[in-house]
């Protein structure tokens, strides 16, 4: 993995996580309460699982042409910022914007690997 100069490319890495969160998971900021009294929320599963299908589009497009460190970092960094934003008027919400980060980093990491392991290495592009 080589680290690359920041270019436009890199930097959408970035943006398109955080108008990703904002568009499935930011509008929605009240909890459920059930008739048994339980509350959930504040996210359904379809929206999280929304989030994550779109998020898969611009980290394969990065790892498909070798910017795993573009497609790993980025998407962390933009996940990582997002939920400390949404989440940070809340009391313990370091614990839950931590576990976003490990699991973002782990989850992009894993699949950039994969990617570019069985992508051609004639597909990779300079400045991207």
């Amino acid at each position: 993995m080589r680290l690359r100069s920041l270019t436009p490319a890199s930097c959408l890495l970035v943006l398109i996580p955080v108008a990703a969160w904002a568009a499935w998971l930011g509008w929605d900021q009240h909890r459920d309460v059930h008739p048994d009294g339980s509350v959930s929320g504040p996210y359904e599963a379809w929206q999280v699982i929304g989030l994550v299908l779109t998020l898969l589009v611009p980290v394969c497009w990065a790892a498909s042409r070798r910017n795993t460190a573009g497609a790993v970092l980025g998407t962390t960094a933009g996940l990582t910022l997002a939920a400390f934003y949404d989440w940070s008027g809340d009391g313990f919400f370091i614990i839950g914007v931590g576990m976003i980060a490990m699991a973002s980093l782990t989850a992009t990491f894993a699949l950039s690997a994969l990617i570019a392991s069985v992508t051609p290495a004639g597909r990779r592009t300079t400045g991207a």
